[in-house]
């Protein structure tokens, strides 16, 4: 039975001091912490299709895999992995917004999957893009390891996708910077129609004891 397997990775952490929704904002990763990155290429597959979206802290998130060891074949930059787009609300710390917004920021939370931000999207939306890109790299990857590096949303997006749930649902899954989440496709073949499958997710580089 063939598989393609998606290593997902959220992007390195964001200094984010006053808390600042960036969503789909290109706001840099901080990747200083160097053996993290190297801990994180030693678990990777060697030689797999490298996916980024079009923000820098993915593509920074690789570069930093790579000088730690990573190797990849190709690397791909894809749009439909973006970050949900918060629209008016991006820049503004979650008080501002609620102080701007009031009424569109208390519907928000009620049905967060389903609201949108003023000039945003909404998370369903954001499922969309990424069951689209998923599904058409799949099948042009076939039997290959993918290693996209993205979004709290887009992974949490493609769970999903494997997982077969609600939006709302997804949004209750943590997806910490650094961390892998891995799904596999396995391919269909004779009486067999294909399906995904959770490996683990959130799965973090470095293990912190308390």
């Amino acid at each position: 039975m063939l598989e393609t397997r998606w290593h997902l990775i959220r992007h390195a952490p964001v200094d984010n001091p006053e808390g600042r929704i960036y969503g789909s904002s290109d706001k840099s990763a901080n990747t200083s912490n160097a053996n993290a990155f190297q801990l994180l290429a030693q678990r990777l597959p060697r030689e797999g299709i490298a996916i980024t979206s079009h923000l820098k802290r993915t593509q920074q998130t690789l570069d930093a895999l790579i000088s730690g060891g990573l190797e990849v074949s190709q690397q791909i930059i894809e749009n439909r992995l973006g970050e949900q787009d918060f629209g008016d609300w991006t820049g503004k710390t979650y008080e501002e917004v609620r102080s701007l917004f009031g009424d569109a920021y208390d519907k928000f939370w009620i049905t967060p999957a389903k609201e949108k931000p003023p000039n945003g999207e909404n998370f369903i939306q954001v499922i969309d893009r990424v069951r689209e890109c998923i599904l058409d790299c799949t099948k042009k990857f076939k039997g290959r390891d993918v290693i996209c590096i993205s979004h709290g949303g887009v992974i949490r997006a493609a769970l999903t996708i494997a997982l077969k749930i609600e939006a709302e649902r997804a949004l209750s899954i943590s997806v910490d910077n650094l961390s892998t989440t891995i799904i596999d496709y396995l391919h269909p073949c004779e009486n067999f129609a294909g399906t995904w499958r959770v490996k683990c997710t959130n799965v973090p580089t470095i293990q912190e004891i308390f």
